[in-house]
């Protein structure tokens, strides 16, 4: 293992020591790619130790951590502590970049922000999607459900800070409620606080790498990045071997997965439609991809996960994960 993919591992809890609770692992990598529900509680066994999937679902139950739009316009957990500023730092501009495909769909800047005022009041109780193009309907705004349209409103009104995601109703039917993420930290000072978070859970790492993963400009990155130091590097923590699920973050962390994952092995992993494939880490590099089968787990190419399986099983209690 490198040096640097040494740092990296240990600095997002997949080598050395783990968390014991959800909001640190969460918080140890500022936020967790959450647009699959299983691929998220996969983020977090991976990052902990003790834990089983339910403890994730009790701590979004809970909300100590949420789910949001936050880095790239993607779907994120984050601790209940980040939310807000990080809401308040990165959604409206991502709502911004949106705004050309709203007017496509017939959303122009006036109805965006009264649908979202509408939605935000549907959310005092947790709706899912459909009952939210109900109560736009109901008050006089029609989207067509089968269209993106209810798509781009909801995550409208969630990038501008007025919802978020609520408790699922099945891993497949989730919830809206109503969001407040206080006032916005000046935009210098937020921009400095996810700078020097970013480098906490993923350095060694560039301005260039800190612009790709939140999906900021790179001048605004660079400014941020000016005077902070990389963290001392980590003692080696021996083999590792991990599992990792789809859209892990320490394949989404940088400007390029080069030294991560092999040439052989990059179509594999990014398999196409921005889709990034489970797969199997050993000492910080992609050797294989994975999937669950009847029998456990199958890799290829064929490599020895038993232990990373035998874990698996312990955190699922051998159900689908």
């Amino acid at each position: 293992m490198t040096a640097d993919l040494v740092a990296r591992t240990v600095a997002q809890g997949l080598a050395g020591p783990r968390a014991t609770d959800v909001v640190s692992a969460v918080r140890r990598v500022v936020g967790i790619q959450a647009q699959d529900i299983r691929a998220a509680r996969l983020a977090v066994r991976v990052r902990t130790e003790g834990l089983v999937r339910s403890d994730v679902d009790d701590a979004c139950a809970a909300g100590s951590v949420v789910r949001t739009w936050a880095m790239r316009g993607t779907l994120h957990m984050l601790a209940a502590a980040d939310a807000g500023w990080v809401v308040s730092l990165l959604g409206p501009r991502f709502a911004h970049g949106y705004r050309g495909r709203r007017l496509q769909l017939g959303i122009d800047d006036a109805l965006a922000a009264h649908g979202a005022e509408i939605v935000a009041a549907a959310c005092s109780a947790p709706r899912s999607r459909p009952e939210l193009v109900d109560a736009l309907a109901a008050a006089g705004v029609v989207l067509d459900p089968k269209s993106q349209a209810p798509h781009h409103m909801v995550t409208y009104a969630a990038m501008t800070g007025r919802i978020r995601r609520g408790p699922d109703r099945s891993d497949t039917e989730p919830t809206y409620v109503a969001f407040d993420p206080g006032a916005p930290l000046d935009e210098a000072d937020a921009l400095a606080r996810l700078a020097q978070r970013y480098l906490e859970g993923f350095a060694p790492a560039t301005a260039e790498d800190f612009a790709t993963w939140a999906g900021l400009p790179l001048g605004k990155a660079r400014s941020a990045f000016r005077g902070l130091a990389q963290p001392p590097q980590s003692p080696d923590p021996g083999p590792t071997t991990r599992l990792l699920g789809h859209f892990d973050t320490y394949l989404l962390g940088y400007r390029t997965r080069d030294g991560i994952v092999p040439p052989e092995l990059s179509k594999r992993v990014q398999a196409g439609g921005g889709m990034i494939m489970p797969t199997v880490l050993v000492d910080g590099r992609v050797v294989a991809t994975w999937q669950r089968t009847s029998a456990g787990v199958e890799t290829s190419p064929r490599v020895n996960v038993d232990a990373e399986l035998d874990d698996l099983r312990r955190w699922n209690g051998d159900a689908e994960s």
